[in-house]
C-alpha cells in the first residue's frame, strides 16, 4: 500500500486574495512536478485523492488528479494544518488502497513521522510546498519513504511577474477557482 503525501503549491498572500488560491509560480512548480511524474513514475493504482478543502489545496488536487488521469479529488476532514495526524495514521494503517493526501504543513510532516517512525515530532522529511512524497507500508505493517519529489529539483520557477503563455491559460483554467 502506497501513500503519497503532497504539500499544496505556494499561494497567493492573504493581503491580494484571502481565498488564497495558487500563485503564478505555485502553478508552475505543480505544473513541473506533475510533468515529471507522468513520465516517470505509475500512478495508476492510486484509488483515492483527499484534499483539506483550502482552495489552494483542493486547486493542486484537482491539478495533479486531472492531468495524472486520478480519481476526481474529494473534500475530507482531517488534513488541516493542525489536525491531529493519528487520525489518517488510523486510516491508512486500516487500508489496502493506494491514496493521495494533499494537505499542509505541518500536519503532513507530522503525519509522515508518526508513520515512519511512530513520533509524530521528528523531523523525517522536510517538505516544499508543491512537492510529493511517497510512502510504502510493506507486509509487515512498517512504512518507509519510497521517493520525494520536490519543485526545486527543476529548472528555476516563474516569478509572479512572468508572463504566461497559452499553455499556462489552458492550465489555469481548469483550475478550480
Amino acid at each position: 500500500m502506497k501513500v503519497y503525501l503532497l504539500q499544496h503549491g505556494e499561494a497567493m498572500p492573504k493581503e491580494k486574495d484571502l481565498r488564497r488560491p495558487l500563485s503564478y509560480k505555485g502553478i508552475e512548480e505543480i505544473r513541473k512536478v506533475i510533468a515529471f511524474l507522468a513520465k516517470n513514475i505509475d500512478l495508476s493504482q492510486t484509488v483515492n485523492v483527499y484534499h483539506s478543502g483550502k482552495l489552494r489545496a483542493q486547486q493542486t488536487a484537482d491539478a495533479f488528479a486531472g492531468e495524472l488521469s486520478l480519481a476526481p479529488p474529494l473534500e475530507i476532514a482531517g488534513l488541516l494544518p493542525l489536525d491531529d495526524p493519528q487520525i489518517w495514521a488510523s486510516r491508512l494503517n486500516a487500508s489496502d488502497e493506494d491514496t493521495m493526501l494533499v494537505g499542509h504543513l505541518p500536519h503532513l510532516a507530522r503525519l509522515a513521522a508518526l508513520l515512519i517512525s511512530g513520533d509524530q515530532e521528528k523531523e523525517i522529511l522536510r517538505f516544499r510546498m508543491g512537492g510529493v512524497a511517497a510512502l510504502e507500508r510493506n507486509e509487515s505493517g512498517w512504512w518507509s519513504v519510497s521517493w520525494m519529489v520536490i519543485p526545486g529539483l527543476f529548472k528555476e520557477s516563474a516569478g509572479e511577474d512572468d508572463e504566461l503563455d497559452m499553455e499556462d491559460l489552458e492550465f489555469i483554467s481548469r483550475l478550480t477557482i
